[in-house]
């Protein structure tokens, strides 16, 4: 093994080498045995980046959660597959392409449809081998031969095959409703596709002509919407407003006659307490006119401009048409005022254009009926979501769900598989000749069918996901062997967006839940958590931090930073230090294999292949630190396997890390140094198996989180290696039955001991290399020290021939007394320091704070300085004095036990 971990040099060849022998198939974990017989499959469907870019540090959250569950049920002992993919990501990928084509000056429409969707293809094919090379410098352990993208042949026939079911079912049908709609990709987008950003607006206040004379004051933040306005409404129970309930309004400048109508909805402390209702174009006013059965007026153009319904407005862009209306409603009286006000404006998160909320034809889902088998599965437990508090959250969407908007006005996607007659009439089938037979049977000859233009909603696709990846609608050997699968992990962002829409339409197709367990996890942000941006310049590339500091360290920071459904602070100094974590392994490693010296490590006679490691020694020839780190590991074993199956996985790489770092290198190895350099050969050889034993075990334990180190290390280990078996397919290991109370607490009385010896000598600046004298009034606890007498003075750098144990021990003059417990340690000052240069150098530091406490003083005396100067200022020399005192007390005493 080289001195140092060099990830780089490691990580991508170690990948290739697991890659080339199938470790990553279930069908290799079968053939081989590595699979327990009748273990049950664990399935994972990767939730499929989008083929627009890079990977970022979301994606790196999700793939190395994943991984770690999929390495973690692997080594138990589950044929464990991983299904990898990507998704079409139609307005995002199409935005993206359309934005290289602008630079090139020319528009999707100078294309066509047919040549622009090939050259979304060759941008796909080109950013997906980006995704996937990047996927892998992950390290994550997916079936790259089952690897789907949503747009290829099974799961395009999967698609066509959901949409046709529901619409004959009656489930899909065209309407008229309001969407959100971006007048730059010209097409309706998902409620997910928007972004809420805070932006510095106005608030209009304007006075609302009434047909008998008079007016009522009403607020907005989009004047130019008062065109499509169809009644102004107040709060049944507001006494300003009771007696204009019932009365007609007229709309400024188009003098429209519209009522004024009481609703709850309204909040009588926002603006004026009057409402414009405006349905055509803001979802609550939506909802009220549905409720009192108003006009639905749409005013505005896809491109955003103004159109007919405007009056003399009609052709204006809508912020022009904004400013032509205020300064025309200003020159007619009907202006109050204009106040400046932050608020929340929706923006396309593909373009960043403001969204509109428009009334427009577009094709539905009635989720209804699917929502409620949907409800009862995460109710009676079929579907367990973690955290479970998220519950709350899904059963709120899916109560008062709406009905879905799945068509897209754009050219990349799932075209819609309606064909219409020269009547109107629709036809839905999987092609033009299936729509053609259709369409004689219903008009008794041939007809010329033009297709729907539109695609469908990404999400309607991604919907599909966890039974189209395994070859539904067929009944596949996947299907049926991995359906359902065990685990949907992913962003509680997108828990009603994609979630709750996979188990909706798994359930109506499969008759069965696409999933058992939601595990969400929360979003990266930076080390003092705001979210990652661009514009405020924090975001980290996920690329770049692999390159610096390698996967495994990345994986570990994510993992050990995670707890279920909640935000992760990422700093590069935790990333850092977890770099630091894989070569402390190494190095023990190094230390260990060096200390073989040659030496054969027997090991163990274990039926299962998978789960031989080093035989341990005889009982009779274990020490205390032996005992102790073997009931310490059968401790982490048990508790990273509970915490793990209770998905606290963070918690669990924590656990490990404390015990690898602290207990193992840190302790365990020092102690073991022991027995390794002593004259006794056969106890320095079982204490080589004991480290060799106890590494070899962690490092199955801390695989799932850190592969590469961990893999690198296992095949560096005498006798382990050989080709074929490699650590990822090793057996996860189980407890020994060596956990020992009365050995931990034993072993527990050392370490008191020597950390008060350490601190004892930092204390008093004692060199490091210098070995002290120390006598140990051990009561209860002698035979304790008198076996381990060796081990303390190795740990606390002792002098063996000033070591003094006895049961009871008198306290010498001018030495430092120690409790550790029952246990009272005198360490004499002789050897601790010069005495007399010790008390030269107290007295010369309390006579600085002599004169510092008395110029402390002299302020805190002075009326000028306490009732003149601020009193943070005051108090803040108020402390100082009171630290000075303190410090000066602490000197003294000191002082005094070397006179």
């Amino acid at each position: 093994m080289p001195k140092t971990y060099d990830h780089t040099r490691v990580e991508e060849e170690l990948y290739e080498w697991w890659e080339k022998n199938d470790f990553f198939r279930p069908e290799k974990q079968i053939a081989i045995g590595q699979a327990l017989p009748d273990a049950e499959p664990f399935v994972i469907s990767m939730p499929p980046p989008n083929v627009t870019g890079a990977l970022h540090l979301g994606h790196a959250i999700t793939s190395s959660i994943e991984d770690m569950l999929i390495r973690y049920n692997r080594m138990v002992g589950r044929p464990t597959l991983w299904v990898p993919g990507t998704d079409h990501a139609g307005i995002a990928t199409q935005n993206v392409v359309e934005r290289k084509l602008e630079a090139q000056g020319i528009t999707r429409h100078d294309l066509g449809r047919e040549a622009f969707v090939r050259e979304v293809w060759a941008w796909k094919d080109e950013y997906h081998a980006r995704i996937t090379a990047q996927q892998r410098r992950m390290g994550i352990s997916c079936d790259w031969q089952r690897e789907r993208f949503t747009l290829d042949d099974g799961l395009s026939d999967a698609v066509l095959e959901a949409f046709i079911t529901l619409y004959r079912d009656g489930l899909i049908y065209r309407g008229n409703y309001l969407v959100n709609w971006c007048p730059r990709c010209m097409s309706a987008i998902s409620d997910l596709e928007v972004e809420y950003e805070e932006v510095h607006g106005k608030l209009y206040t304007f006075r609302y002509p009434l047909k008998d004379g008079g007016y009522v004051e009403v607020s907005t933040t989009r004047p130019e919407t008062i065109l499509g306005d169809t009644a102004v409404a107040v709060h049944p129970d507001d006494e300003r407003y009771r007696h204009l309930i019932g009365k007609t309004a007229l709309v400024p400048m188009l003098n429209r006659e519209i009522p004024i109508i009481a609703d709850e909805h309204v909040d009588p402390e926002f603006g004026t307490g009057a409402l414009k209702v405006t349905p055509g174009h803001d979802p609550n006013d939506y909802e009220i006119g549905r409720r009192h059965d108003l006009p639905m007026i749409n005013i505005m153009n896809q491109d955003a401009t103004l159109n007919d319904e405007a009056g003399p407005y009609a052709g204006l862009d809508r912020y022009e048409a904004r400013e032509k209306l205020w300064a025309d409603m200003e020159q007619a009286g009907l202006t109050v005022r204009v106040e400046e006000r932050v608020h929340q404006v929706g923006h396309c998160e593909r373009c960043g254009t403001v969204v509109e909320p428009l009334l427009s034809e577009q094709w539905w889902v009635r989720t209804k009926p699917l929502a409620e088998p949907s409800i009862e599965a995460v109710r009676s437990g079929r579907i367990q979501i973690i955290p479970e508090r998220f519950n709350r959250v899904y059963f709120h969407w899916m109560e008062n769900i709406r009905d879905w908007c799945i068509s897209r006005q754009l050219w990349w996607g799932h075209r819609i598989p309606i064909w219409y007659g020269p009547d109107g009439h629709a036809f839905a089938a999987r092609d033009e000749s299936e729509a053609l037979e259709q369409a004689i049977a219903h008009y008794g000859e041939a007809v010329h069918l033009e297709q729907d233009p539109d695609v469908l909603d990404t999400w309607f696709s991604s919907g599909l996901w966890p039974f189209s990846t395994l070859g539904w609608p067929e009944r596949t050997p996947d299907y049926e062997k991995y359906y359902p699968t065990t685990v949907l992990e992913t962003g509680y962002d997108i828990l009603f967006f994609w979630v709750a829409r996979m188990i909706m339409l798994g359930l109506r197709f499969t008759g069965d839940v696409p999933f058992r367990y939601v595990y969400l996890h929360g979003l990266v942000r930076d080390e003092q958590g705001r979210k990652m941006s661009k514009s405020v310049g924090n975001v980290l590339d996920p690329l770049d931090l692999i390159r610096d500091y390698g996967a495994d360290a990345l994986r570990f920071t994510l993992l050990t930073g995670a707890t279920p459904g909640n935000d992760v602070k990422l700093s590069v100094t935790r990333i850092e230090a977890n770099r630091n974590f894989a070569n402390k392994i190494w190095n023990a490693a190094r230390f260990v294999i060096l200390n073989l010296d040659g030496t054969e490590l027997p090991l163990e006679a274990d039926p299962d292949p998978f789960n031989v490691g080093y035989q341990l020694p005889d009982e009779q020839l274990l020490g205390l630190a032996d005992r102790w780190i073997l009931s310490r590991l059968d401790h982490v074993i048990q508790e990273v396997t509970r915490l793990i199956n209770s998905w606290q996985l963070g918690e669990a790489g924590r656990q490990l890390y404390e015990f690898l770092w602290n207990e193992y290198c840190d302790w365990y190895i020092e102690a073991a140094k022991v027995r390794l350099y002593g004259d006794d050969g056969e106890q320095a050889q079982a204490t080589r198996q004991v480290l060799a034993h106890v590494l070899e075990r962690s490092l199955r334990l801390l695989h799932p989180y850190m592969p590469f180190v961990t893999e690198t290390i296992w095949q560096n280990l005498p006798n382990l290696a050989d080709g074929q078996r490699a650590l990822i397919i090793s057996r996860w290991p189980k407890p020994a039955g060596r956990q020992s109370q009365e050995v931990d607490e034993q072993f527990g009385r050392l370490q008191e001991m020597v950390r008060a010896i350490r601190n004892a000598r930092s204390e008093y600046n004692v060199e490091p290399a210098r070995r002290i004298a120390a006598q140990f009034s051990a009561g209860d606890h002698l035979s304790l020290v008198q076996e381990n007498r060796e081990l303390l003075c190795a740990l606390a750098r002792l002098d063996e021939e000033a070591f003094t144990v006895a049961r009871e021990l008198d306290a010498p003059e001018q030495a430092v007394t120690l409790a550790a417990g029952p246990i009272t340690i005198y360490l004499p000052l002789a050897g601790l320091v010069d005495l007399a240069a010790e008390r030269a150098r107290l007295q010369k530091e309390i006579e600085n704070l002599d004169r510092l406490i008395q110029r402390s003083e002299g302020l805190l005396n002075n009326p000028g300085f306490v009732n003149k100067a601020p009193q943070e200022v005051v108090d803040r020399e108020r402390a100082k004095h009171e630290e000075l005192q303190v410090r000066r007390s602490q000197l003294a005493e000191r002082l005094a036990e070397l006179v």
